[in-house]
């Protein structure tokens, strides 16, 4: 009986230990180490998730462990075109689409455009006709791929192939999309929306953006009080000393809004297709990797799949994939995405089935000197339109902006809802050190400053000011293709005849990255870069999206010490 006793007397003063170091524990996180006031107080001050723990991984995504590597064509450069020297790069973590973009997926997006945006209505009728995808890349003039053209976007024999025919503008605009579709059930899921307003009440006056919901949350949804403040009971919702309701909108605090899906950077796709993780020693990589699996072959050499293409690429001189009932990799256009092995990363087509748009503009040389840290070219830095009275520039419906691209088509630059952007000025740039300029793409390169005709005294950088000679002087001199509409609102296209021009680089072109099924076995390599024009599309360029990770550089669970 006595042992019974003390048994329970043992318990009680355990479980009383526990509790009282729970008690501690919660009161110390809740408690501000600057000033020792209660953070999450419920009679209001200071709001803070100081329960987050790392970042959720979104739908479709892997993470990626970023590391120092050397970026670049380590192989022979057998074409001696030297635009891609071996540099070294530090790349942050990251998180990178498991796949290509599908033709499901994107068929999901247009479906969303289509029910919000019904393009029967003239208004709206370009935003989706300028994010269909251009079917006829797959046209030849001495080919029969009309099935091709018919069929591979919309037939479920091909949904979980990878779209193609999409501009790196179009591609842009996906990943823009999907941001809003993912932050808007991520804040359904914790109450802070109406359950099902995302199909329910959705319309083109009344819609969610991820940016408008951070800066002006009463402004989404057109303002509908019964889908941004649902009665739900759900959400964390306290009221301050004067009984007023606080965190009834989610912030960026509350850890529940994610980074926005975007195209990797160049650097970032080059770094997670060599999939390095296990070539590591102690702190360094070793060795050089040709593909993003290891070896220097293309085919399989386990013994279950010995001899098996690692990849879909045309093969030899010309073979798409094989003969009849024996395959050499089993796809004469594109495959089925995870048709092949995952590279070490968990990511799967990283070489063939598609080339991928990546991020940056095209320049020959990185200019690896000037940074080594997260490299990119491509930024553009702009800020929210602010109303006369201090708040923030929603478009509405007739405010949409559509760009004319090169080849006549019109892509809408933004949509309703969204907060119109304008450039940074001098408010953001005055004094400071480490940009000067919203449009940061011809830093170093191509601009006036890197020119070889530069004059700091004498901007039309000729000696007889003809401008129009300057043009030609500059570091690149692309075609200049013109698109204007007349009185009537007829489209006029312009052909640039001019026999003097000496490049097809320009800041209208970006990188892909990865051979595809179109191409011999030389461009499977993750470190070849080749460039195309952003408005435009082919049957070999696909995409996949990324998002930042924030917070640590390691998962908990990975974390290894050498």
């Amino acid at each position: 009986m006595k042992k019974v006793v003390t048994i329970k007397v043992l318990l009680i003063l355990t479980l009383s230990v526990v509790l009282i170091g729970c008690k501690k524990s919660s009161s110390s996180k809740n408690s501000s180490r600057a000033t020792g006031w209660q953070i999450n107080n419920k009679e209001g001050g200071f709001q803070y998730n100081t329960s987050f723990k790392e970042q959720e991984t979104s739908p479709g995504l892997v993470f990626v462990e970023g590391g120092t590597f050397t970026k670049g064509r380590v192989q022979d450069d057998v074409m001696h075109d030297w635009n891609n020297t071996p540099t070294q790069q530090h790349v942050q973590s990251f998180y990178m689409d498991e796949t290509e973009v599908t033709n499901i997926m994107y068929l999901e997006y247009l479906d969303w455009i289509k029910r919000v945006y019904p393009p029967s209505e003239e208004n709206f009728r370009a935003i989706y006709h300028g994010a269909l995808p251009d079917t006829l890349v797959w046209r030849n003039r001495l080919g029969f791929n009309e099935i091709m053209t018919e069929n591979y976007l919309r037939h479920p024999g091909y949904a979980e192939y990878p779209v193609v025919g999409v501009s790196w503008i179009q591609a842009v605009e996906f990943a823009n999309w999907r941001t809003d579709r993912v932050n808007e059930y991520n804040l359904e899921s914790e109450g802070y929306l109406k359950r099902d307003a995302k199909t329910t009440d959705v319309n083109a006056d009344a819609t969610f953006s991820t940016d408008t919901y951070i800066t002006a949350p009463t402004l989404t949804y057109g303002g509908n009080e019964e889908v941004i403040n649902p009665d739900s009971g759900r959400r964390n919702v306290q009221t301050d000393a004067d009984g007023n309701p606080v965190g009834i909108y989610a912030t960026r605090e509350t850890g529940i809004i994610t980074p926005k899906y975007r195209l990797p950077t160049e650097t970032e796709w080059e770094y997670a297709a060599l999939g390095l993780s296990d070539i590591r020693a102690y702190n360094l990589y070793r060795g050089r990797k040709k593909y993003p699996w290891d070896g220097q072959y293309t085919r399989s050499g386990k013994r279950k799949t010995r001899g098996d293409q690692l990849a879909n690429f045309k093969q030899g001189k010309g073979d798409y994939g094989g003969i009849a009932g024996w395959s050499d990799d089993g796809a004469d256009i594109t495959n089925k995405v995870k048709s092949y092995g995952p590279n070490d990363y968990g990511l799967y087509d990283m070489a063939g089935n598609v080339a991928e748009w990546v991020a940056d503009v095209y320049r020959p040389i990185i200019d690896d000197e000037f940074n080594d840290f997260n490299y990119y070219r491509g930024n553009v830095y702009t800020k929210n339109a602010i109303n006369d009275d201090g708040t923030v520039e929603i478009v509405t419906t007739e405010d949409i902006v559509y760009d004319t691209l090169s080849t006549g088509k019109l892509v809408a630059r933004n949509l309703p809802g969204e907060i119109k952007q304008v450039p940074v000025d001098e408010n953001e740039t005055y004094l400071r050190t480490n940009f000067d300029k919203s449009n940061q793409i011809n830093f170093r390169d191509g601009d006036k400053r890197s020119s070889r005709y530069f004059e700091s005294f004498n901007d039309d950088e000729t000696e007889d000011g003809n401008q129009e000679d300057a043009e030609t002087r500059k570091m690149y001199n692309a075609p200049k293709h013109s698109v204007t509409r007349d009185s009537l609102g007829n489209i006029v296209r312009e052909f640039d005849k001019d026999n003097n021009r000496t490049s097809l680089i320009n800041d209208e072109v970006r990188v892909y990255k990865g051979g595809s099924w179109k191409d011999r076995e030389y461009w499977l390599d993750p470190a070849q870069r080749r460039y195309f024009p952003q408005d435009m599309a082919t049957d070999y360029i696909g995409f996949r999206c990324a998002m930042s990770r924030v917070g640590s550089k390691s998962k908990e669970k990975n974390k290894t010490k050498n």
